[in-house]
């Protein structure tokens, strides 16, 4: 339930189409939800804009399931993070729509509806081994009702693989870079564009990229000014900042009257 759900709902109650009693009852459960084994944070999508989104290992696949299903019940998409087979077939039993991509590890309950404002975001990784992570950005952006274009295996071992998509990428309202190894790309990246870079390492390398930390460090390092760093293989994480970041331009562009795209630029 999020601020325009709410709003919704009082307007209803302000018209008499709802009674107060009614009105109570759906509000009973903010700001959680006690399961016994989680308290899920059903204000969430009223603080932040989005809601909670269910990070998987650790946990049990029925309680996995336990939580998707009273996420689903007040929230039109939700999404599991970091899910195997298992939590897929345990979710799946008990929300039939429930969708899973083996690639990102993303389970998708519900239709993403359309985002604040029209923005787009361009998910760039260096090489086809940090797909798993590209795709979990692309993935959580999408459910976020967000429009992505990829621009996959352009790291800098082929840098005339990415200038040829320096336009997708400009036309982009905000940039997420992944890579290994290295990590060279997102300076590269932020180097060409004007409009926010976020940087994710992966995990991706032989021994001296000590799992991710040599391009983590590489990317704190960026001669780029302005690139944002989030933690290792946290696709998810930053695509969160970048829904953060659209979702401020089309907060601005309405009071503006301006385009979304030229907030940006």
């Amino acid at each position: 339930m999020d601020r325009s759900a709410i709003r919704r709902l009082l307007d209803a109650v302000q018209a008499g189409n709802v009674s107060v009693d009614s009105a109570l009852d759906t509000l009973r459960d903010l700001p959680y939800e006690d399961l016994g084994f989680a308290r899920i944070d059903h204000h969430r999508a009223v603080r932040r804009g989005q809601p909670e989104v269910v990070y998987c290992p650790g946990k049990q696949p029925e309680h996995i399931a336990e939580i998707v299903v009273r996420l689903a019940a007040v929230n039109p998409v939700v999404l599991a993070t970091r899910a195997d087979a298992a939590a897929f077939e345990a979710v799946r039993g008990a929300c039939p729509a429930a969708c899973y991509d083996p690639v990102s590890r993303l389970i998708r309950v519900g239709q993403p509806l359309p985002a604040l404002g029209n923005g787009t975001v361009a998910v760039v990784s260096a090489g086809t081994s940090d797909l798993p992570v590209a795709e979990e950005a692309a993935g959580t952006l999408i459910a976020f009702g967000h429009e992505v274009h990829r621009v996959f295996d352009v790291g800098v071992a082929g840098l005339h693989r990415l200038l040829g998509h320096l336009p997708t990428l400009r036309e982009a309202d905000v940039a997420i870079v992944v890579a290994g190894m290295d990590g060279a790309l997102p300076s590269v990246v932020g180097g060409l564009l004007e409009q926010p870079v976020i940087a994710v390492p992966t995990s991706v390398g032989y021994g001296a990229s000590f799992g991710g930390l040599a391009a983590l460090l590489s990317m704190l390092n960026s001669c780029a000014a302005g690139v944002a760093v989030v933690n290792i293989d946290n696709g998810f994480g930053a695509a969160r900042l970048a829904d953060a970041i659209v979702r401020g331009f089309a907060r601005r562009s309405a009071r503006s009257g301006q385009p979304i795209g030229e907030m940006s630029r």
